[in-house]
């Protein structure tokens, strides 16, 4: 006899039959699974309930827990269990009931797919005899007054924990984003578990976290902060439901449906000719290191955390040029202008795994993240330059990158059209392309017009 559990942990997925084409009223619950609060030691299983055709009422089946329980890590039994969970709901859609022989109706399917593809799969008819099905032993569990089933104790559970869920999906994550936007997620997902502690301490189950919720901690984090924060948790945490809706661990996604916030966005003030080289002839004494630093930001465009990340191995003097990971390039060349080679001291006997800079010299090993590094020499900036020369907070390190993309383009604009003064900027700069630039430019403040007095002579 084959029965609905076999089918379900059998290795056969019917994924293109429909999984909505009930007309008439459920005889079963939606499959959950339990995952006994993250405890490996205990079981964990795919449980439903189907409608008793004598009584009429929704009755607790067999839990079906397949090979899930042979792995030892979260991940990989929560994945396996999740297309458990799939399988049971489209076979249920389809008329499987627990309390028949499914044989049949399983071969039906068998043939009629095979005839939709043009033949019949014979080797997974021959497999059919050969299933293995785990003994349905019941699971003892320990309690401080008396020993239960499983059975008795979850059958009221809604899923997983809003922890477990939110971990399980940046464990997703981490294979598809940078370190530092993995880092990024995971102080979101702790923010907002520690919000829901304080202010929702009912919510336990990411089945109980909905649109509301989700409102109530955005809303939260922009009367601390701002419009652009709010958005940056939004984008994060949508991201991260979105792996558990296509993990089928939640029906939707409930931060899709929460629209962004205007926000008006921080802009890094330019230098003016006379600050950039004051401050220039001042670093030549005072910090001669933070000078070339801010000169590879400066003559080769590059972003401070970009400069961070520079090792001596990616300078090569010959070809002069440099290697580097870019923010929209895993790797990036660009040429070193004369003014970065006659500045660099030798680096030919240095270890080519050394980083180019670090907070003492030249060439050596500096043991921590990219952006703690970058946080270190705006720290540094700030302590020598900005408070001695009492500077704006928006001129930064950054600042100087913007300053000069304008000196190089206005005078590539001499004696040139803009089109051809762009175009070679765009080749030095490293943008992706000619929209990008001028939509860059105009955010510095690079296009101004020529002086336009004449115009008002009659006046």
């Amino acid at each position: 006899m084959l029965t609905l559990n076999k089918v379900i942990t059998f290795e056969y997925d019917l994924e293109h039959d429909s999984e909505h084409d009930l007309s008439h009223k459920k005889d079963f619950s939606a499959p959950k699974i339990y995952t006994a609060n993250g405890d490996l030691s205990k079981r964990w299983y795919v449980y439903f309930s189907f409608r008793d055709p004598e009584t009429k009422k929704l009755k607790r089946q067999k839990n079906i827990y397949g090979n899930a329980n042979s792995f030892k890590n979260k991940e990989d039994r929560l994945a396996l269990l999740s297309r458990y969970r799939r399988r049971l709901l489209k076979l249920l859609q389809e008329g499987y009931n627990p309390s028949f022989n499914n044989t049949e109706l399983y071969k039906s399917k068998l043939i009629k797919k095979g005839t939709a593809n043009g033949s019949q799969d014979s080797s997974k008819k021959e497999l059919l005899p050969q299933i293995k099905y785990p003994k349905t032993t019941v699971n003892k569990v320990e309690t401080n007054s008396t020993t239960k089933t499983i059975e008795d104790v979850d059958t009221n559970d809604s899923g997983m924990t809003l922890r477990e869920a939110l971990d399980f999906s940046l464990k997703i994550k981490e294979k598809e984003i940078s370190p530092r936007s993995h880092i990024d997620y995971k102080y979101t997902t702790n923010a907002l578990v520690k919000w829901i502690k304080e202010n929702r301490p009912k919510l336990k189950t990411i089945n109980q976290f909905d649109k509301k919720a989700a409102l109530d901690f955005l809303n939260a984090v922009l009367l601390r902060s701002s419009a652009r924060n709010r958005n940056n948790y939004r984008l994060n945490l949508s991201s991260l439901f979105q792996v558990l809706e296509d993990n089928e661990l939640i029906p939707s996604n409930p931060i899709k449906k929460i629209n962004a916030l205007r926000s008006i966005p921080k802009r890094n003030k330019s230098y003016s000719t006379k600050e950039h080289t004051k401050i220039f002839e001042y670093l030549k004494k005072e910090d001669p290191l933070l000078l070339l630093y801010i000169k590879f930001i400066s003559y080769n465009f590059l972003r401070p955390v970009e400069v961070c990340r520079l090792k001596i191995k990616d300078i090569n003097l010959e070809d002069k040029t440099m290697q580097f990971k870019a923010k929209n390039s895993p790797l990036k060349t660009k040429l070193i202008p004369k003014k970065i080679i006659d500045e660099l001291p030798d680096l030919s006997k240095l270890d080519p795994e050394f980083y180019l800079f670090t907070p003492i010299k030249i060439g050596g090993k500096w043991n921590t993240t990219d952006t703690n590094k970058s946080t270190y020499f705006s720290k540094r900036y700030r302590t020598v330059v900005k408070d001695h020369f009492n500077l704006d907070k928006n001129q930064t390190l950054y600042s100087f990158r913007h300053t000069f993309i304008t000196i190089l383009y206005k005078s590539l604009l001499k004696g040139s059209s803009p089109h051809a003064a762009k175009s070679e900027l765009m080749n030095i700069t490293g943008h992706n392309s000619m929209d990008a630039l001028e939509k860059y430019l105009r955010g510095v403040d690079a296009t101004l017009p020529n002086d336009y007095s004449k115009h008002f002579d009659n006046d």
